[in-house]
């Protein structure tokens, strides 16, 4: 006799179902008849199967994904050749751009182990993010311009669940991890789309009210940072549901809690410190500190990963300037939940925070129209990166500097002013 024992999974299906469903219907808005590219670590099958049946739902037209698993990473830098770590796949980069340019959105699942390449050599690890950052341009400027509609979500991966919490059984703490994931997301609502409606409503009005008030610059202080990050030439603050090129208002990121515009490339001056570790292609930096002189960075150090640091601050002339800048309440969803993901995609949603590397076209007024030398002409950084790292927290005071020189309060302590 054969006896069938229900193994109750720690993620709970219904959750995922509306989380698949948010993806698409919101975070994408995918069209009848559009494809859909889809990158996800293989740990999240369960996820995109749901994705992919919402999407057919919705009338996609072919639906590809492209997987990745940690133990195939790591055997690149155990066994590989010195040599091939100055190469990438660029015939599926390639592929990817060209599936954008005919109009394919493209959605990603993140939910790697962010410590999966914590041990390997940083040399390496820098080498191979060059080339893929090389390979991958020409598919990221249609993603950072906004050509597309685009979306990220996530995957409780249980190596991820791991790291955030380490004391607890593997499967209790990915049950915690998808909780954590589900709250952020808005899934734990009655109607998580109508939440998101309102919830896009509410960083509109923030935006809206940033954009009114044309600051040329902001400052932000408080322990170890005394920072002024000028605003580009005709910059717009932007926030939640945003419009591509190609119409679709879409979510780019679930969860979002952040107002965010262009910093000018070269008006950027001061000191400032991370409030929270950035996890970088598997790789934690802690305690960043940098300095800042006509919008470069010239000094920069770290408690803990500082080799990969200024790896990556090497990768081209952009690396070292801002492309984003980003307000986020300390009091935040993600933030008083009080767990620290090791994600960007989450972690910066609990702090305001800047970004090395490449900005966003979008960030312009008019900035579908405006070319990549008007976007320059006017601040806009461009780079093979774009890197996000905290910088908020309940002790950090931020001021909207206008022409005139006066000042007005945007944050005190963490909180919108």
């Amino acid at each position: 006799m054969t006896l069938h024992t229900e193994i109750k999974s720690p993620v709970d299906p219904n959750k995922l179902e509306k989380l698949a469903e948010v993806a698409v219907k919101v975070g994408l808005q995918l069209q009848q008849g559009q494809d859909l590219v889809i990158t996800a670590p293989l740990a999240a099958l369960p996820l995109v199967r749901l994705i992919t049946k919402h999407a057919y739902s919705a009338g996609a037209g072919i639906v590809s994904t492209f997987y990745s698993d940690e133990e195939t990473t790591l055997a690149r830098f155990r066994y590989g050749q010195d040599a091939s770590f100055d190469k990438a796949a660029d015939w599926l980069y390639e592929g990817m751009a060209k599936a954008y340019a005919g109009g394919a959105a493209r959605l990603a699942i993140s939910g790697d182990n962010p410590m999966m390449l914590a041990n390997e050599d940083p040399e390496k690890v820098a080498r191979a993010n060059k080339a893929t950052s090389i390979a991958y341009k020409p598919a990221l400027e249609k993603i950072s311009n906004f050509d597309i509609n685009w979306h990220i979500c996530s995957y409780p991966n249980p190596a991820w669940a791991r790291q955030v919490f380490p004391d607890l059984p593997e499967e209790e703490a990915v049950h915690k991890l998808a909780e954590a994931i589900f709250a952020a997301s808005r899934i734990n609502t009655p109607d998580p789309i109508a939440a998101w409606a309102e919830h896009n409503a509410n960083l509109k009005k923030r935006s809206s009210w940033l954009n009114t008030e044309r600051f040329s610059a902001l400052h932000f202080s408080g322990p170890g940072t005394d920072l002024t990050v000028g605003l580009a030439d005709g910059h717009e603050w932007h926030g939640g549901a945003s419009k591509a090129k190609n119409g679709v208002i879409c979510n780019p990121n679930i969860p979002t809690e952040e107002v965010f515009t262009t910093p000018h490339a070269l008006k950027v001056e001061g000191t400032v410190s991370s409030t929270k570790p950035l996890s970088h292609q598997g790789t934690l930096i802690d305690n960043i500190q940098v300095r800042f002189e006509a919008g470069r960075i010239v000094e920069a150090k770290a408690s803990k990963g500082e080799g990969v640091l200024n790896k990556v601050l090497d990768t081209d002339e952009g690396a070292r300037r801002l492309g984003e800048v980003a307000l986020v309440p300390h009091s935040s969803p993600i933030s008083t939940s009080g767990v620290l993901f090791y994600n960007t995609l989450f972690d910066e949603n609990a702090s305001c925070h800047i970004a090395l590397g490449q900005c966003y076209s979008k960030c312009f007024l008019d900035g579908a129209s405006l070319t990549p030398e008007q976007i320059k002409a006017q601040g806009g950084n461009s780079s093979l990166i774009h890197i996000d790292w905290m910088i908020g927290s309940d002790q950090v005071d931020i001021d909207g500097l206008r022409e005139d020189g006066s000042r007005v309060p945007v944050m005190r302590k963490g909180e919108w002013a």
